[in-house]
C-alpha cells in the first residue's frame, strides 16, 4: 500500500447522498440474509401477523416480503426511502427503544446497492409504489395493492458489483436466509411465517409456521418444536427465572442433549435475535460441569428488560447489545442454567432410547394379535412342561431364567429407576421398573455420584490453600492488574491468594493445594484472557473441578466389578436423589430406559 505524500493538500469533500448510501448498505447489508433480516423486522414493527418471504437464486436477484401491517401512506414512501428517517422514534431518547429498527437506515441503503420496489396501503387509503435503482428514486405511483406492505428487492448489490465476488454459493446464503427466518419467527411465537425459493420459476416451499396459540410459554414451546424438532422441546428445561429488573425465560436442553458445535443456541434480548459473545460465554459457563469440552449446548434463551437498561445502538445490524450491568445480566443466565439443571435430578436425554433401539437388529418375524396366547394359555403350557408333581406356581418359577440365580433384594419398582435385577458383564446394571426396564453404566454413574459429592464437601468447607515457600511475582498492566485484584475475594474462595506489589505487579502468595505444583505466571494470565473475553473468570474453577472429577474417576466403582443387589439398588437411590447424575462428568448419559412398548416393538408385537 502506497503511503500519502505529506506534501500534497487534500481537499475536504462532502461525499454525495449516493455514496453515503452504499457505504452505509456495507455495514447494513452483508449478505442476503441481512436484507432478509431488516425487512422482516419492518413488517413486525408495523404490527403484521403475517409475514410471507420469498427468494431467488440465494437471495441474489430476488428477495420479496410480503405482510400484512399497518402499511404506508404513497406520500410516506418518498421519506422512508430517506436516510435517517423512521416512525419507530421521534429522536429524543435513543435507549428506550421498543422496536426492531429504528435507525432508519435499511431502506436507503437496500435502495443504494439494489433494485427496490416498494407498494404498500394503509386502511381505508389507496395503494401506492415506489421504485428506486441504485440510488435514483422514482416518482409515487398509484398501484391496487392489498392491505399491508411488499418490498422486492432485485439484483442485490449490481449497483457495487465487487460485493458480489464475496457472496457464498446459492445454497450457503439460502441457509443463511432460512436461519435469518428462524431466529425472527422464535422471537414472534404469534405470528405466521412463510418462506419460499422461487429460483427457476417455480415456488418450493422452505418452511411454514403457522401462529401459535395460547399462553406464552406453550406458545414458544410450539414454535421451538416446528422449528428445531420436537426431540428438542421434549429433552428441554422450562427456564424463568428473575433478579433487579431483568428476567430469563425460554428452554434450555439437557447436557446429554447436546450438539458438535456451537449451532443450535439462539439468544434473544426484548425479543431482538442477537449474538452477543458475553451471553454465549454466560451459556457455556453454565454447563461447563456437565459436558466436555468438545459438546456444546442447544438453548433458546429470552432476556426481558426495561429497554433502558440495555444499549443495542451498538452496531448498525443491531447484533450486538451492551447492558448497563453486565455481571448481572450473565450471572442470571449462569445461576438461573444451574439451578435448572441441578433441579433435573438423575434425568437423561429420551433420545439416547431412539439410538439404542435403532441398534437392535430385528430377529424374529412380526407377530400379531390373533398369534399370541393368552396368561391362561401360558400357563397352562408352562405345567405342561414342568417335571412331574410340579405345583403350577413352581413351574412359572421353574420357567424363569432369574431362578437359576440367587433372588436379589426386595426393591420398589415404582421408584424412578426401579429394582436391580441383575448385573451384566460386570458394568451394566439392569433394573425393572414399573414402566419397562433401565440399563445402568454403574462405573458412569458412581463416578457422578462422587464428583457431586467432592463438589459439596468444596462449597462447604472450602478449598484448601497451600503457601508458597517463595511467593511469585508476576509483572502486568496497571489495568490487567487492577482487574485482577477486583476479583481477588472470588479467587481467594478457590484458594489463590493475590495481592498488589506495587505498580502493575502482583504478588501470588497461596496456590490451591488439590492443584499441586502450579505455574502461578501462566493461571493469571490464563485468568486475565478469561476477563478480557467474557467479562468474568471460570478458569480457575474449571481447573479444580477437573482435578475433582479425576479423584471422582479413580473412586468410583470401576468396570469389572461384580456387585451385589443391595450395592446395586443403593447406587439407583443415590442416582434418584444426586443432580445431574443422569450424564457422567463428561456429559455421556448414565443410563438409557426402554419402555414396555418400546421392548415389544423388537419383538414385533406392535
Amino acid at each position: 500500500m502506497n503511503k500519502p505524500d505529506r506534501n500534497i493538500r487534500r481537499e475536504i469533500r462532502q461525499l454525495d447522498e449516493a455514496a453515503v448510501n452504499r457505504i452505509a448498505a456495507g455495514e447494513v447489508v452483508e449478505r442476503p440474509a441481512s436484507a432478509v433480516k431488516e425487512l422482516v423486522e419492518n413488517a413486525l414493527d408495523a404490527g403484521a401477523t403475517r409475514v410471507e418471504v420469498a427468494y431467488a437464486d440465494g437471495g441474489k436477484t430476488l428477495i420479496r416480503v410480503r405482510d400484512d401491517g399497518c402499511g404506508m401512506a404513497g406520500n410516506d414512501l418518498p421519506l422512508a426511502l430517506s436516510r435517517h428517517a423512521t416512525s419507530k422514534i421521534d429522536g429524543s431518547d435513543l435507549l428506550n427503544i421498543h422496536s426492531f429498527g429504528f435507525r432508519g437506515e435499511a431502506l436507503p441503503s437496500l435502495g443504494a446497492v439494489g433494485r427496490l420496489r416498494i407498494v404498500s396501503r394503509m386502511a381505508g387509503g389507496d395503494g401506492a409504489a415506489i421504485t428506486v435503482d441504485g440510488g435514483r428514486m422514482a416518482a409515487v405511483r398509484p398501484e391496487a395493492a392489498q392491505f399491508g406492505t411488499v418490498v422486492e428487492l432485485r439484483d442485490l448489490f449490481h449497483a457495487t458489483p465487487a460485493r458480489l465476488k464475496f457472496m457464498r454459493s446459492d445454497r450457503a446464503e439460502s441457509q443463511a436466509i432460512a436461519d435469518t427466518v428462524k431466529r425472527l419467527a422464535m422471537a414472534e411465537p404469534y405470528v405466521s411465517f412463510t418462506l419460499s425459493d422461487i429460483s427457476g420459476g417455480e415456488a418450493r416451499e422452505i418452511l411454514r409456521l403457522d401462529a401459535a396459540q395460547g399462553a406464552l410459554f406453550d406458545a414458544l414451546e410450539d414454535r421451538l418444536a416446528a422449528i428445531l424438532g420436537r426431540d428438542f422441546t421434549e429433552n428441554a428445561l422450562r427456564i424463568n427465572a428473575e433478579r433487579d429488573g431483568l428476567r430469563l425465560s425460554g428452554f434450555a436442553a439437557l447436557p446429554t442433549y447436546s450438539r458438535g458445535a456451537a449451532v443450535a443456541q439462539f439468544l434473544f434480548v426484548n425479543g431482538r435475535p442477537v449474538r452477543d459473545k458475553m451471553l454465549l460465554g454466560a451459556l457455556r459457563a453454565a454447563y461447563m460441569d456437565v459436558l466436555s469440552r468438545d459438546r456444546h449446548p442447544v438453548a433458546a434463551l429470552f432476556i426481558t428488560c426495561n429497554p433502558e437498561l440495555v444499549d443495542v445502538n451498538v452496531h448498525p445490524a443491531k447484533s450486538e447489545v451492551r447492558f448497563r450491568e453486565p455481571g448481572l445480566a450473565r450471572g442470571l443466565v449462569v445461576s438461573a442454567l444451574r439451578h435448572a439443571l441441578a433441579g433435573a435430578g438423575h434425568r437423561t436425554s429420551s433420545t439416547n432410547t431412539g439410538a439404542m433401539l435403532g441398534a437392535f437388529q430385528a430377529a424374529s418375524p412380526r407377530s400379531y394379535q390373533m398369534d399370541r396366547p393368552s396368561g391362561a394359555a401360558r400357563a397352562s403350557a408352562y405345567q405342561l412342561q414342568a417335571p412331574q408333581g410340579m405345583s403350577e406356581s413352581a413351574a412359572l418359577w421353574h420357567s424363569t431364567p432369574s431362578a437359576r440365580a440367587e433372588a436379589p433384594a426386595p426393591a420398589p419398582d415404582d421408584a424412578p429407576l426401579g429394582a436391580a435385577r441383575a448385573q451384566l458383564h460386570e458394568n451394566y446394571i439392569v433394573a425393572q421398573t414399573t414402566r419397562g426396564i433401565v440399563i445402568v453404566d454403574q462405573h458412569a454413574a458412581h463416578e457422578r455420584l462422587v464428583y457431586e459429592k467432592l463438589k459439596r464437601l468444596r462449597a462447604e468447607n472450602g478449598v484448601p490453600s497451600q503457601a508458597l515457600l517463595i511467593p511469585e511475582i508476576v509483572e502486568l498492566s496497571t489495568g490487567d492488574a487492577g482487574a485482577l485484584l477486583d476479583i481477588a475475594p472470588q479467587l481467594a474462595a478457590l484458594g489463590l491468594v493475590v495481592e498488589p506489589f506495587g505498580g502493575g505487579a502482583v504478588v501470588v502468595r497461596e496456590t490451591p493445594a488439590i492443584l499441586g505444583t502450579v505455574n502461578a505466571n501462566a493461571l493469571i494470565r490464563d485468568i486475565l484472557d478469561e476477563l478480557a473475553d467474557q467479562g468474568s473468570s471460570q478458569g480457575l474453577e474449571a481447573r479444580i473441578d477437573a482435578v475433582l472429577s479425576r479423584m471422582a474417576c479413580h473412586g468410583s466403582v470401576r468396570s469389572g466389578r461384580q456387585m451385589r443387589p443391595d450395592e446395586m439398588n443403593a447406587l439407583l437411590r443415590d442416582m434418584e436423589a444426586t443432580p445431574h447424575s443422569g450424564q457422567c462428568n463428561h456429559g455421556r448419559p448414565t443410563y438409557v430406559e426402554l419402555s414396555l412398548a418400546d421392548i415389544e416393538k423388537l419383538f414385533g408385537r406392535r
